[in-house]
Order: structure tokens, then C-alpha cells, then sequence
């Protein structure tokens, strides 16, 4: 028996529950698409190990997350059926350090949204969609899921309605008014494209959400085309910075901006925080740590501070 009815029920369940899950849906439609090839009707340590020896390699913490997402299913479907065996939790290297971020500089980002904008397509729309999303992530600091949630509705008179954050969370960002006209700007001609105005902010050529897995492949094109990763055969995404960099990116000048026009991080912290939709400001300030030219300046701060005294 196939595992994708199964899986189908879990997912619903669990959104159900609040979970967004498009990382778990996109790691276990694979797994299960592979379990199905070779007639797999239970989970087992021995199938997870052999559909994973399938996958391109990856650091730690992507394994980790894959061994974690199984698990859950397997967790879930032993309840119902104890044939079902649940791999164990430390089948796979685990990495439990953040990976540093790459802070792009401000000709990096105007490369890659130059090289989103080009991609070709067969009415233009996947060049200035993702050129547009692309750009919208690094001036404020959205998740790509938070972005690719976003409807067209959800932009009015200057800000930004965030409605699925992290966690179920939602938030007000307000825009600069430049990029509210370069929003406007493609809406405009996204519709003129397509020939309505659909309700997802960003879609492909044939009106429908741009998924995750299409913005970060046309993001690995991008980022290929201009050398920030090296070029790669079977439509392959290659090793280099990532979509998420551009979040990262966002924080650390922002918080470098406070420093070096003398505002007061401890009181800025808790809006910068509250942007980004952290649950913690401890998540914020790990980017000090992260990045040694802020690291830098808060020491130097501090400093100054003590000699002030």
C-alpha cells in the first residue's frame, strides 16, 4: 500500500494543529515517492538510510532535519500500525551550530535581483517575479515562506501584512515609499501578463503561487550566473550563499546602522526583533555573534561606555 494517502492525512492533521510544514511536505513527498518505487508499505531505519544514500550531499544540519521530519512521520504512523519502524534519533551526523551567515554586500544583491530579472520564460513574468522577490526579502528581512504566503491584498497603502509568520504568527511591516512604487510597479505588470489580477503576490507565468522549491532553484540560477556559485549540471543548485542570507543580511546592517549613528541597540533590539517576527530577542542578538564587524562594534561600544565612566 502506498504511503502518500497516509501521508496526505498527516499533513492535514497537523496543519490543522497551526504547523505551516512546506520544508517536512517537500522532504517526505520524496521519501514516500521513493518508498513507493520499491514497493515499501512500512517506514524502516534500513528504507530511510537507502532513500537518503539517493540524495545530493548536504551539511549537517540538512541531514538532521531530514532524519527529524521522518521520524515525526513514522512516530505518527506507528500509533496506528506498529509494523511501522521509527529511525533512530541519532542514525544521521547531527550539527547543531548555526551555519554563519554570508552578509551580502550591496553590489551582490543588485547582481543577483539583475540576474533574477533576466531569467528567461516565455512571457517574461519568472524574471520580474523573482527579481521582485528577491529584492522585497533583502529590504525586509522576510522569510522566503513568509514571502510566498504573501497575497496581493496583503499590500495596502505602504505596509506589509505578514499573515503566516513563523509559529502562526502575524505582523505589520511598514514599506519605503520606494518600494511600495516598485511593488506597485509589478503588480501592474504582472496582471498586464497574466490577464487578471490573481490573488498570490508572487506567481509564475501560468498565474499559480511560486513554491518554495521554484524560488530557490531560480535563486541558485541567479546566484550561478553571476559566480556566487559555481555552474551546475542537471539543473543542480550548487553550494554557496543562500536566499536566507538576504534575512541575515538585512538584520546585521541595520543593527550595524545603529551603531555607527550612535542609537542605543539595547532599545532598538526589541523593533528589530519584532520586524523580523523572532519569538525571542535572544534569536536577534545571536547575529552579533555571527558576524565579527558587529561583534566588533559592540565591544567598541562598550568600551567607550566604561572609559565614560
Amino acid at each position: 500500500m502506498s504511503l502518500a494517502p497516509q501521508l496526505d492525512r498527516y499533513l492535514s492533521v497537523r496543519r490543522n494543529l497551526g504547523y505551516e510544514l512546506r520544508t517536512s511536505e517537500r522532504i517526505l513527498r520524496r521519501f514516500t515517492s521513493y518508498a513507493d518505487t520499491e514497493g515499501a508499505a512500512h517506514i524502516g531505519t534500513a528504507l530511510f538510510l537507502r532513500w537518503h544514500a539517493t540524495l545530493a550531499d548536504a551539511n549537517g544540519s540538512t541531514r538532521a532535519t531530514r532524519l527529524r521530519v521522518v521520524r515525526l512521520f513514522a512516530q505518527w504512523l506507528s500509533g496506528f500500525d506498529p509494523a511501522h519502524e521509527v529511525p533512530p534519533q541519532g542514525l544521521l551526523p547531527d550539527s547543531s551550530n548555526r551555519p554563519r551567515p554570508h552578509i551580502y554586500t550591496t553590489a551582490e544583491i543588485a547582481a543577483i535581483v539583475a540576474a533574477a530579472r533576466e531569467l528567461p520564460s516565455v512571457y517574461g513574468l519568472r524574471g520580474h517575479t523573482c527579481s521582485t522577490l528577491f529584492g522585497l526579502i533583502a529590504v525586509t528581512g522576510l522569510r522566503i515562506s513568509e514571502a510566498l504566503a504573501l497575497d496581493r491584498e496583503d499590500l495596502d497603502q505602504g505596509v506589509l501584512r505578514v499573515r503566516r509568520g513563523k509559529l502562526g504568527r502575524e505582523r505589520l511591516l511598514p514599506l519605503d515609499p520606494g518600494v511600495v512604487a516598485h511593488m506597485d510597479a509589478y503588480l501592474a505588470e504582472r496582471d498586464r501578463l497574466i490577464g487578471h489580477a490573481a490573488k498570490p503576490l508572487f506567481v509564475t507565468d501560468k498565474a499559480t503561487r511560486l513554491t518554495d522549491c521554484s524560488a530557490r532553484y531560480n535563486f541558485a540560477q541567479a546566484c550561478q550566473r553571476i559566480g556566487l556559485r559555481s555552474h551546475q549540471q542537471y539543473q543542480r543548485h550548487g553550494r554557496g550563499p543562500r536566499i536566507h542570507d538576504l534575512r541575515h543580511t538585512f538584520a546585521v546592517r541595520t543593527m550595524i546602522n545603529w551603531y555607527r549613528t550612535g542609537k542605543d541597540p539595547a532599545r532598538e533590539m526589541i523593533r528589530l526583533t519584532t520586524y523580523l517576527g523572532h519569538a525571542d530577542p535572544s534569536n536577534t542578538y545571536w547575529y552579533l555573534e555571527a558576524v565579527p564587524e558587529l561583534l566588533d562594534l559592540a565591544m567598541a561600544r562598550a568600551t567607550a561606555g566604561e572609559v565614560a565612566r
